[in-house]
This record gives C-alpha cells, sequence and structure tokens, in this order.
C-alpha cells in the first residue's frame, strides 16, 4: 500500500505535467495557421511608391497588403503596402520590417507553430523577426486598419507594427509614453533611415534634421508654443491621429493631431 508521502509526489508531479503540457499547449500555433512565403516569381504590375518592382503576398486586408519589394536589384525590403487596385492614384508603403537591411531573392517570410514571424534571408541569415516564439502566440492577421499583429488566444495582441512606426502613422495609430514615439523618414537611394526625424518629447513634438555638418540632430519644428497655449504646463502623454495620415516622408510636414497631456 503506497504511503501518503508517495500519493502526495505523484499527485504533485501529475498536476505539474498537466500545467506543463497546459502552458505548452497555449504556445503552439495550428499547423493550418502556419506559413511560409518564398520572396520569388513575377513582379506586380501596378504603380507603387519609389517606382519599386513588388511581389505581392497572401497576407491582405483591404487596402493593406504584405509585399516584398525593391528598388535596388536583389535588395528587398518586407513592407505592407497600402491602396487598391481600383484606384489609379499611387501605392503607398506604409511600414517596413528590415529597413537597411535587405533581404535577396529566395528569402523567405515564416510563421512557425512557435508563434515567432522571421524573415530569413536566402543565405539562413535572419534578417527581422518579432521574438515572440513560445510566448502564447497562436494566429497572425493584418487588420484593416494596417496593424500587423500576432495574438493570443483571447485575442490579445503579443506583438504588432503599431509599435515600431517607420515614417508613417496610420489613422487611429499613436504616439505614446512608453510606446512609439518616433517616426524616421527614408533615404530613398540605399532605403535606409533618412535625415528628418519626429519625435514625441516629453513637453513637445519635435521634427529634426540630421545634418552631415552636425554631431546632433538640427531642431526644425517644434510644437512647443502650442501647446503652452493649450496647456501651461504640458506634459504630453498622448498623440493620436485623426481623419489623415501623418507622415515624414516629405520635410513638408501637414498632419492633424490631438494632444492629450
Amino acid at each position: 500500500m503506497a504511503s501518503p508521502h508517495s500519493i502526495y509526489a505523484t499527485s504533485l508531479l501529475l498536476l505539474l505535467s498537466f500545467q506543463l503540457l497546459s502552458t505548452i499547449s497555449e504556445a503552439v500555433v495550428y499547423a493550418s495557421n502556419t506559413f511560409t512565403y518564398v520572396n520569388e516569381g513575377d513582379f506586380g504590375d501596378y504603380v507603387v511608391e519609389y517606382n519599386a518592382n513588388y511581389r505581392a503576398l497572401p497576407p491582405f486586408s483591404n487596402p493593406f497588403q504584405l509585399c516584398f519589394y525593391n528598388t535596388t536589384p536583389n535588395a528587398f525590403t518586407l513592407a505592407l503596402r497600402m491602396g487598391t487596385v481600383r484606384s489609379e492614384s499611387l501605392m503607398h508603403w506604409v511600414w517596413e520590417a528590415n529597413r537597411g537591411n535587405p533581404v535577396r531573392e529566395n528569402s523567405t517570410l515564416t510563421f512557425g507553430t512557435d508563434g515567432n514571424l522571421v524573415l530569413m534571408d536566402s543565405d539562413g541569415h535572419i534578417a527581422w523577426q518579432t521574438k515572440t516564439s513560445n510566448k502564447g502566440v497562436v494566429g497572425f492577421q493584418v487588420l484593416p486598419t494596417g496593424n500587423m499583429v500576432l495574438h493570443d488566444r483571447k485575442g490579445n495582441f503579443l506583438w504588432q507594427s503599431f509599435d515600431s512606426p517607420m515614417d508613417t502613422l496610420l489613422v487611429g495609430q499613436s504616439f505614446r509614453a512608453g510606446g512609439a514615439s518616433k517616426l524616421v523618414s527614408r533615404a530613398s537611394a540605399a532605403n535606409n533611415n533618412g535625415p528628418y526625424s519626429l519625435v514625441m518629447e516629453p513637453k513637445q513634438l519635435a521634427m529634426y534634421y540630421k545634418s552631415t555638418n552636425s554631431r546632433r540632430p538640427i531642431l526644425y519644428w517644434s510644437s512647443i508654443e502650442w501647446f503652452t497655449m493649450v496647456n501651461a504646463d504640458p506634459v504630453v502623454r498622448r498623440i493620436k491621429v485623426h481623419v489623415v495620415t501623418c507622415s515624414v516622408k516629405d520635410p513638408l510636414l501637414i498632419f492633424l493631431l490631438s494632444v492629450i497631456a
């Protein structure tokens, strides 16, 4: 007859094993939800920003689609495109995963059972990843807002592209304290960071220009006077875009913002 101590030990072991299995099962993406897309094949036919060549990938939520694009032969960027095929207007790139670190032909984008989204070059080098392996991710989506997300079983976002903007804020996307707080323009020639940046600081929204003749970025524009008129002692906690898109693609910045102090 088993002793009370051995029964307790066995029960505890079974409980821990059950909890471990439950944790593991929560972190697994069903095979039907995984994918691997290879950067290969014909280029798209539509006119896009930077006069780029592109290959559209299946992830799509009108008017946003995930693509590989390049402006220099065999140097591709994984990016989110905004625009519709019915429109005569130019399609724009509103988010990029690997700016300044391009991949080549036959590179891959993989969403595995561990919940990690990985952009891998053709030589096996990881150019970009979400670093969400075994953190409870069960699904991937491109939302109608242009937010690309990895979510858990309850629908909570464990990673989202809205937290890492490049040179554009989309409608509903925000600058906030402790989160995304900076836009950086694109240098067209090398598809690297450009000279202009829009930064949310504790008491102002500021635009800077990075000059080759200066060790520090030069203040190009500041909202401090406007904030002072709104609030004598402003502390900016959130900047949110309404109605229009905010971008630093052009140094002449035109945007509509609300400030929550």
